[in-house]
């Protein structure tokens, strides 16, 4: 990856590296319990979001990632967050992923945000595979993975352990047109 982080910006959304200041947003997103239930992480406290903001910077350093702060394009309001991690430069592929505050929801944000983060995957880190990897009771996510011209690859059966019950997750995946 570059040095220098790479801002995408247009007419509705700014998406930029995560500052400090963003911490109480993150906590906001991450703690409310309406976008943490399908989510793989929460926290309980501002101090112990920090955690999040350490795992966003973490992926930009070991090149295992890239995750942007989604604002308003004149970066005075917080909506989200989104973008790649378990990135694989060997096997040419990542996983997606994304959340917004509450407040935004509804708005189509995510719909022009994932394209975004697709384009820089394919174009920008030379990815062939992007992959979103979805718990199977979530409707909502599943309908704009499809919407979006992700395909469903399939489900793997209780194969993760959530709040003591066995979850399943299904797999959706887009490909790089170019190769």
């Amino acid at each position: 990856m570059k040095s220098e982080f790479p801002t995408i910006k247009t007419e509705r959304l700014l998406l930029r590296q995560f500052v400090e200041n963003d911490l109480e947003n993150v906590f906001k997103g991450l703690s409310h319990p309406e976008t943490i239930k399908y989510y793989g992480v929460n926290y309980q406290t501002l101090e112990a979001a920090k955690e999040q903001m350490t795992f966003f910077a973490d992926l930009e350093k070991k090149e295992t990632g890239i995750w942007w702060a989604v604002c308003s394009p004149d970066n005075l309001t917080f909506y989200g967050a989104g973008g790649l991690n378990s990135l694989s430069k060997e096997h040419q592929k990542a996983e997606i992923g994304f959340w917004l505050i509450s407040d935004f929801w509804g708005r189509g944000l995510m719909k022009e945000v994932i394209p975004l983060i697709c384009d820089y995957g394919f174009n920008k880190l030379g990815l062939h595979r992007i992959e979103g990897i979805v718990e199977t009771e979530n409707k909502n996510c599943k309908k704009a993975m499809a919407k979006l011209g992700f395909q469903h690859e399939g489900t793997m059966k209780e194969c993760e352990i959530k709040n003591g019950k066995f979850i399943s997750l299904d797999i959706y995946a887009k490909l790089n047109a170019i190769f």
